[in-house]
């Protein structure tokens, strides 16, 4: 991502993860006390384990409360047939390999999924970066506690110590639109019976948290822990995919339709959440700061087939996923209260990541 200097372009990432931090008030409005009455109380309905759907929202959209399950979320996973899992495309997966540890030693590998179902451009985009080359020999930029990992070109003023400001590879666009949202009517969705405080409807789409408004048509990937999304300035057109963060804290659903989301984190979020934080404002490094590089990008695709792990997401469409979902809902064994809910952020699709040739 290039702006008019480097330092503005700094700038504008700074601004751009910002607006989770713009201090809004996440406490629930306070309800009005009920005026007092004469009348006989009636006798409070019996309380079940599963929660009723919104009637504005989701009732027409939620599945039937029925779906039950005796077994515990990780004995559902382990005896998901095959066909209750999805292989993603190969051109979706992209793999970053970190330099955590001492020079030498084995790199921490991060994988992630590109969302092309909601942003197209961003998605081609950072393809052609990631085969080109750009990130590599790049840096984590930024880790904030309880918020984001960014990384890409640290775009210093130049002259500064450990300058580095990349130009975009040919093939890759500086400038493309904002993708906030996508059209919800043409999606694949699952919805969640629970109703969520970010947006009128929520669930599911190719495992990715999402939520949507059937009053304007949109749909949305929800900020979600782990969630990938692309740093932009104040244009809201001003993201490309050259700079990118991932949730490493509580959900930052503030962000929600400020951001394009570009994906999510399959495998090897704590390689980015376990970073030292940038002792810098809003956690970027200083100039004096070791930042972590990043060695190489890579897509599935452009591996030889040899060397390609399988990957598997559970598909949000099955009645694995159905019972996976009632199981965390309706909590038994250790638990001495049974929660009776899910929310969006806590139901992240299970991966299976395993090694060339071995069993899925």
């Amino acid at each position: 991502m290039s702006l008019a200097t480097p330092l503005q372009r700094r700038s504008s990432w700074i601004l751009a993860i910002a607006l989770g931090l713009s201090g809004l008030s996440l406490a629930p409005a306070v309800e009005a006390a009920p005026a007092k009455t004469t009348a006989k109380k009636k006798a409070a309905p019996k309380r079940t384990s599963t929660p009723k759907a919104n009637p504005k929202t989701n009732a027409d959209l939620a599945p039937a409360a029925s779906v039950t399950s005796s077994r515990s979320p990780t004995e559902i996973i382990n005896s998901a047939p095959p066909e209750a899992w999805r292989s993603p495309a190969p051109d979706n997966i992209v793999l970053m390999e970190l330099q955590t540890g001492a020079a030498g030693t084995p790199p921490a590998q991060v994988w992630f999924e590109l969302a092309p179902r909601f942003a197209p451009a961003h998605a081609a985009n950072i393809r052609a970066l990631v085969r080109a080359g750009y990130f590599d020999g790049l840096a984590v930029l930024r880790v904030q506690d309880n918020f984001v990992t960014q990384w890409g070109d640290p775009g210093e003023p130049a002259g500064a110590e450990n300058a580095k400001t990349r130009p975009l590879p040919a093939g890759a666009q500086e400038k493309i639109p904002a993708e906030f949202s996508t059209a919800f009517a043409a999606l694949p969705f699952t919805p969640l019976q629970e109703t969520d405080g970010w947006a009128p409807i929520n669930g599911f789409v190719d495992g990715f948290p999402v939520g949507a408004d059937r009053a304007s048509g949109k749909a949305w990937i929800a900020h979600c822990y782990g969630t990938i999304g692309a740093g932009r300035g104040n244009e809201a057109d001003s993201s490309n995919g050259s700079s990118l963060y991932a949730v490493i804290g509580q959900a930052p659903r503030a962000l929600d339709l400020n951001i394009t989301v570009v994906g999510r984190v399959l495998k090897g979020i704590e390689h980015l959440a376990a970073l030292p934080r940038g002792g810098g404002q809003m956690g970027f490094y200083g100039a004096n700061e070791t930042r972590t590089p990043i060695l190489k990008s890579r897509l599935l695709a452009d591996l030889p087939e040899a060397e390609r792990p399988s990957v598997k997401v559970l598909r949000d469409d099955t009645p694995a996923w159905a019972e996976w979902v009632a199981s965390r809902r309706n909590r038994s064994g250790w638990f001495v209260h049974n929660p009776g809910r899910v929310d969006l952020c806590s139901t992240s699709a299970p991966v299976r990541i395993t090694a060339p040739g071995a069993a899925p």
